[in-house]
C-alpha cells in the first residue's frame, strides 16, 4: 500500500507540473485554477502516507546473544549463553549522483533522500504560489491611484483626450487641458492656451474624455494639465504630443503607417512578480521608437518573405526581394493604432463576477502598466471590443440589458469608447473615419450578434439592421472618395478557422457574410483587419470574373498565449468561383487565336499563415503619393522580429475633387506666416 502511494505521489506531481506549466506559460485555461489545487493536495497526501521507493534490497543476517541466569541445585548461579541468528531485509541507500538527483527532482521520482523529497515539495509549492499570484494579482492590484492620459481620435481640426486624475478625500476633481502648437523637433516656445475642463468624479472612476478643438490639419500639438487655480499639475512631467489628421479634402497623397493588433493581458506568459508587465507593448515601443534608428531601419528592411498582391483581382506574384535601400532611406511615420478587441480578459484566468468595479479594475491595471504607458503616451489609439471585454463568446442579441453587458461596457466606454471617433448613430460602438486617402469602418461584432443555436440560420445577424445600413452607406460614400478602404472586425471574416472559429467568427453567420462579401467586392482596394484567433493569417477572397478581390489581415495576440502544435486554419475553402483566363495560340497560318479557359478558384485562399508567437502586430504603410500605383505595405512583427511582408498593389482610384476653401489654404496659419517670412512664435 505504501509503495503504491509513493508511485501515485510521483504521478500526481508529474501531472501537476505539466498542467501548471501549461497554465502559466502556454494557455491559461480557466478550469485549471480548480484542477491545480486538487492535484497539489493529492500529491502532498500521497507523499505523506506513502513510503519512498528503493531500487535494491539486501538480506542482512544478525546474531544476537542472550545471557540467561539460572540457579543450580547447590545454590550456585550459572550463566547460560544462548546464540540466535535473524535475517532482516533492508534497503540499500546510496548517495545519489548528480544525474540521478536531477532526474528525481525533474520527474518527481520517489527518493529515500529527504533533501530530494523536500526539493520536490518546494518546487510544487512554488508552482502553486505562482498560479495563485497569476490568478489573484488582478483582483488585489486595484490600481485605484493610477493617473494617465492618452490621445484617441484625431480629426483635422480636433483631437479627443482621455484623462484620469483621482483626487483624495473628494468626490470630484476639475482638471483643465492647456495646449499649444509644437515644433516637431525642438521644444516649443509658443504660449499655452486654455482648453476644455474635465470634470472628474468618483462616480465615473475619475475618467473623462474631452475634445480639444480649433486645431489645424497635419500639425503637431502638445498638451498638459493644470488645476482650476491655473497651477500646472505634476503629471505628465513632459507635455504629451500628437499630430492632427490631414484634411480629407486635400488629395495630395498619403504616406503614413498605423498598427493593427488585438488581445493582451499582463504577465502572460507568466513571470514571477511581473504582474503589471505587457511584454508585447515593450516590444512594440522598441519597434516604434528604437534606441538605434539606423540599425532598426536595417532590421525592418531584412525581409523574411515579401509577396506582391494586387487588389484588382490579379494573381499573386512570386516572392520578391525587398528593396532595402528605400526601407532605410524613408520610414513612414506611425500615426495611430487600431486595437481590435480583447483589451482586457475579464474571464481569464478567473472571472470575478458581473460587477462594475471588477471590470474597471482591469482597465486601470492595463493603464497602470509601465509597458503600456510607453506606447499610449506617444501613440494615439482607437478601439473596438470583443468577447473578453465581457465574457467568452458573448452574444448580445441586440439587448443592452443582457448581463453582463451593461457593467462590462460601462468600463469600456469610460476608458476606451469615448475616445473613439463619433458614430454616425449616436450611442453606438461602431464608427467610421478618414485618415488621408484611406477610409475606415470599425464594426461592433458583439452587441447585435444573434444566438446562433436558435431560430433559422438565415435570420442570424452579427451586425444588426442599423449597423448594416451604416456599413452599406459607408461603402457607397467611400467608393470614389478614398483610395484604400479598411473594414475592422474584431473576429475574422474568413470561414477557414475551425474549432471555436466555426461558432465565434463570421463563419457562424454565412448568409450575412455572403451578402457583405458581395458588397465588399464591388469596392476597389478593400482590406479587412481582424484579430481574436491568437494567430496570423493573410487571406484572399477571390471575386471571380467580376468585382475586386478582398484581402484580410488577421493579427493577434499582442501579448497573450498561442497554442503550439495544434493548427485550426484550413488552407482554402471548398467553395469555388469561376475565373476566366485567356491564352493566345499561334496557328499554322501565322494568325493568333485567343482561347478562353475557365478555372475553378477557391473562394477563400490562405496566402500566409503563422501560428507561433506570443507577441504579434501588423504595421500597415499606406502610400498613395503615386495615384497610378497606390500601395499598402504590410509588415507582420512576431516576438519583436519581422516575420512576413506583403505589398498590396491597389487599383488607381480617381478621387472626387473639391473646390472647398480647405483645399486652398496651407496646412496651418503658422505655415502661411512662415512662407512670407514672419515668425509668430517670436511675437509673444
Amino acid at each position: 500500500m505504501a509503495a503504491s502511494l509513493a508511485v501515485a505521489s510521483s504521478a500526481f506531481s508529474t501531472l501537476y507540473r505539466i498542467l501548471a506549466y501549461a497554465f502559466l506559460e502556454v494557455a491559461p485555461q480557466s478550469h485549471l485554477k480548480y484542477v491545480l489545487p486538487v492535484l497539489y493536495v493529492a500529491y502532498v497526501a500521497a507523499s505523506h502516507y506513502g513510503a519512498p521507493a528503493f531500487s535494491e534490497f539486501v538480506a542482512v543476517k544478525e546474531e544476537s546473544v542472550t545471557i540467561a541466569e539460572k540457579t543450580e541445585t547447590n545454590g550456585d548461579v550459572v550463566a547460560d549463553v544462548v546464540v540466535s541468528e535473524t535475517t532482516a531485509i533492508v534497503p540499500v541507500v546510496e548517495s545519489p549522483t548528480l544525474k540521478s538527483a536531477l532526474a528525481t527532482v525533474l520527474f518527481s521520482i520517489p527518493s529515500p533522500v529527504r533533501a530530494l523529497r523536500r526539493a520536490n515539495l518546494a518546487i510544487n509549492t512554488l508552482l502553486l504560489f505562482a498560479a495563485a499570484e497569476f490568478i489573484f494579482f488582478p483582483y488585489f492590484d486595484t490600481a485605484s491611484d493610477v493617473v494617465f492620459t492618452r490621445v484617441g481620435a484625431l480629426y483635422p481640426d480636433s483631437a479627443k483626450i482621455v484623462v484620469r486624475y483621482p483626487s483624495t478625500n473628494a468626490t470630484e476633481n476639475l482638471v483643465r487641458v492647456i495646449w499649444r502648437q509644437a515644433d516637431d523637433k525642438t521644444d516649443s516656445d509658443a504660449p499655452w492656451r486654455e482648453g476644455p475642463v474635465a470634470n472628474l468624479t468618483a462616480q465615473h472612476d475619475w475618467v473623462q474624455t474631452v475634445r480639444l478643438q480649433g486645431l489645424w490639419p497635419t500639425t503637431h500639438y502638445e498638451y498638459r494639465f493644470q488645476d482650476i487655480n491655473s497651477t500646472v499639475l505634476p503629471y505628465p512631467s513632459t507635455p504629451i504630443r500628437f499630430h492632427t489628421a490631414p484634411d480629407p479634402r486635400l488629395h495630395s497623397g498619403s504616406y503614413y503607417r498605423f498598427i493593427a493588433t488585438s488581445c493582451m493581458t499582463p504577465n502572460f506568459p507568466y513571470s514571477p512578480l511581473g504582474g503589471r508587465r505587457l511584454k508585447g507593448m515593450d516590444l512594440l515601443a522598441d519597434y516604434l521608437w528604437p534606441s538605434r534608428p539606423a540599425a532598426a531601419s536595417v532590421a525592418v528592411a531584412q525581409n523574411v518573405s515579401e509577396t506582391a498582391h494586387n487588389t484588382s483581382a490579379e494573381n499573386i506574384t512570386a516572392p520578391a526581394a525587398v528593396n532595402t535601400t528605400s526601407s532605410v532611406e524613408s520610414v513612414a511615420p506611425t500615426e495611430f493604432m487600431v486595437f481590435l478587441g480583447d483589451f482586457i480578459y475579464a474571464d481569464v484566468p478567473a472571472y470575478f463576477g458581473d460587477d462594475k468595479e471588477a471590470y474597471q479594475r482591469l482597465y486601470r491595471r492595463n493603464y497602470n502598466s509601465p509597458s503600456f504607458r510607453k506606447v499610449y503616451e506617444r501613440l494615439p489609439i482607437i478601439h473596438t471590443y470583443d468577447d473578453h471585454e465581457i465574457i467568452n463568446n458573448y452574444a448580445g442579441q441586440g439587448n443592452a440589458s443582457l448581463p453582463p453587458f451593461e457593467n462590462a461596457t460601462n468600463a469600456f466606454e469610460l476608458y476606451n469608447t469615448e475616445a473613439n471617433y463619433d458614430s454616425v448613430d449616436e450611442g453606438q460602438y461602431y464608427y467610421d473615419f478618414r485618415y488621408g486617402d484611406a477610409a475606415f469602418f470599425v464594426m461592433d461584432t458583439r452587441k447585435y450578434r444573434s444566438d446562433i443555436f436558435s431560430d433559422d440560420p438565415a435570420t442570424h445577424t452579427m451586425l444588426g439592421d442599423k449597423q448594416l445600413t451604416a456599413l452599406y452607406n459607408w461603402l457607397g460614400k467611400v467608393n470614389n472618395t478614398a483610395v484604400f478602404k479598411f473594414v475592422v472586425s474584431s473576429v475574422p471574416f474568413t470561414a477557414l478557422w475551425t474549432y471555436e472559429g466555426v461558432i465565434d467568427t463570421w463563419a457562424a453567420f454565412p448568409y450575412e457574410k455572403s451578402a457583405l462579401l458581395s458588397a465588399f467586392q464591388s469596392v476597389p482596394n478593400l482590406i479587412v483587419l481582424s484579430g481574436d484567433r491568437h494567430e496570423f493569417a493573410a487571406i484572399e477572397f477571390e471575386s471571380g470574373d467580376s468585382g475586386h478581390n478582398v484581402l484580410e489581415i488577421s493579427t493577434s495576440p499582442l501579448s497573450m498565449f498561442y497554442v503550439p502544435f495544434i493548427r485550426t486554419l484550413k488552407p482554402r475553402s471548398e467553395e469555388v468561383v469561376n475565373k476566366t483566363r485567356e491564352e493566345v495560340v499561334l496557328l499554322e497560318d501565322g494568325t493568333q487565336e485567343v482561347i478562353k479557359h475557365v478555372d475553378e478558384i477557391p473562394r477563400e485562399n490562405v496566402i500566409r499563415y503563422i501560428a507561433e508567437g506570443n507577441y504579434k502586430w501588423a504595421s500597415l504603410e499606406v502610400d498613395t503619393r503615386d495615384y497610378s500605383h497606390p500601395v499598402v505595405r504590410v509588415e507582420i512583427m512576431i516576438d519583436g522580429k519581422p516575420a512576413y511582408h506583403l505589398e498590396v498593389v491597389g487599383k488607381p482610384v480617381k478621387l472626387q475633387s473639391t473646390t472647398s476653401l480647405g483645399a486652398l489654404v496651407p496646412q496651418s496659419f503658422k505655415g502661411v506666416l512662415d512662407r512670407i517670412g514672419l515668425k509668430p512664435n517670436k511675437w509673444f
